[in-house]
């Protein structure tokens, strides 16, 4: 349900901030995809995610993401090989492919990860 009406409001967003239609539903895709994983794979089950999307300098649409699960590693957050024809997986690929720029950065005190993506609206 929350992720249901998380896409509802990133979509809503990005059009406010001035995406075409096809650009807001990749953000869409992407902020989906990471929040599936931080459910998935930093949580296991529930959790407290914080969003925040900002229009920055340069026509620049900025998502920032924080979690509470236990750090990750980005260095091991790597997409798997596209050949490899199976189910799941995919979510890093599609983030990346999306978004300019994919970073993690320090996180705030008490929070466990911070994601930071950007795309230029165009």
């Amino acid at each position: 349900d929350c992720l249901c009406r998380l896409r509802h409001e990133v979509g809503a967003a990005a059009g406010a901030a001035g995406c075409p239609p096809e650009m807001a539903e990749e953000v869409v895709l992407a902020v989906d995809e990471a929040c599936q994983n931080i459910i998935r794979h930093a949580y296991r089950g529930d959790g407290e995610i914080v969003l925040e999307i900002r229009l920055a300098a340069e026509r620049r649409l900025e998502i920032l993401l924080i979690d509470f699960a236990a750090p990750v590693d980005p260095g091991r957050i790597v997409p798997r090989p596209l050949d490899e024809l199976r189910p799941g997986g995919l979510g890093t690929h599609f983030i990346r492919s999306v978004m300019e720029e994919v970073s993690y950065l320090p996180p705030p005190p008490g929070a466990g990860n911070f994601l930071r993506m950007t795309r230029t609206i165009r």
